[in-house]
C-alpha cells in the first residue's frame, strides 16, 4: 500500500508539473497575468494534484480490481444473455458516472438553449457504450476480428453522417471522446483483461485490449441516431 501511494503520488507530479512549469515560465515572460488570478492557479494545481493522488489511488486499489475480478467470473456463469447484459451494465453506469460525460451534456444543454436535454443526451451516450461494451465481449467469446468491428462501426457512422441534422454531428463525435475519461476507462479495461484472462485460449494481450475504442463508437452512432429521429 504504502509503495503504491508513492508511486502514484510520483505520477501526478509526472503529470502537472510540464504544464505547471509551462504557464509560471508564461506568466513572467509573456503573459503577467493579474497577481491574484495566478495565485488561484498555483492554488487550483495543488488542489489538482492531490485530487489526482487520491483518485488515482482509489482507482489501482479498487476500481480496477473490482473490474478485474467482475470480469473474471462472467465466464463462469456460463450463459451468453447473462454476460451481455452484465457488460451492458457495467458500461451504462461508468458512461453516467463519467465526469467528462457529465460536463459535456450540460455544455450542450446550456449552448443549445435546452433543446438538447442533458439527461436525454447523458441516457443516449450510456446506452452506446454499454451497447459496444457488450458486443466487445461477444467479440472475445467468439473471437471475431477487432479489425472488421471497427470498420463496421465507423461505416455505419460515415453514413448516418449524411442524414444526421448538422447540429449533431460535432457533438456526437465529441461524445465520443469524453467516454475516454478517468473513470470509464479503468473500469472497461479492467473487465475486459479479467474477461479474456480466465477464457481458456484467450489471451488478455491480444482480446483484454481494443474495449475502449469500440466503445466509443457507441456514442457517436447514439448521438447521430438520435439527431436523425428526434430532430
Amino acid at each position: 500500500m504504502r509503495k503504491v501511494v508513492k508511486d502514484v503520488a510520483l505520477e501526478v507530479v509526472k503529470a502537472i508539473m510540464p504544464i505547471t512549469i509551462a504557464i509560471v515560465i508564461l506568466q513572467f515572460t509573456f503573459i503577467r497575468m493579474p497577481l491574484h488570478i495566478f495565485v488561484q492557479f498555483l492554488i487550483g494545481v495543488l488542489l489538482v494534484m492531490l485530487g489526482m493522488w487520491l483518485f488515482l489511488i482509489g482507482v489501482k486499489i479498487g476500481i480496477l480490481p473490482m473490474g478485474e475480478a467482475i470480469g473474471a467470473e462472467l465466464p463462469k456463469r456460463g450463459a451468453l444473455p447473462y454476460v451481455i447484459a452484465i457488460a451492458f451494465l457495467v458500461g451504462f453506469a461508468v458512461t453516467v458516472a463519467e465526469p467528462d460525460v457529465i460536463v459535456l451534456s450540460h455544455q450542450v444543454d446550456v449552448v443549445s438553449e435546452g433543446s438538447i436535454s442533458h439527461i436525454l443526451l447523458i441516457s443516449v451516450i450510456a446506452i452506446g457504450v454499454g451497447f459496444f461494451v457488450a458486443m466487445a465481449m461477444v467479440r472475445i467469446i467468439f473471437g471475431f476480428p477487432m479489425a472488421y468491428l471497427l470498420a463496421a462501426g465507423y461505416t455505419v457512422i460515415l453514413v448516418l453522417s449524411f442524414f444526421t441534422p448538422s447540429q449533431f454531428v460535432p457533438v456526437a463525435f465529441d461524445s465520443g471522446g469524453v467516454t475516454t475519461g478517468p473513470v470509464a476507462v479503468p473500469v472497461i479495461l479492467a473487465l475486459g483483461i479479467g474477461f479474456s484472462s480466465v477464457l481458456a485460449g484467450k489471451s488478455p494481450l491480444l482480446d483484454g485490449f481494443g474495449l475502449i475504442g469500440l466503445a466509443s463508437i457507441g456514442p457517436v452512432i447514439g448521438v447521430m441516431v438520435m439527431g436523425v429521429i428526434l430532430y
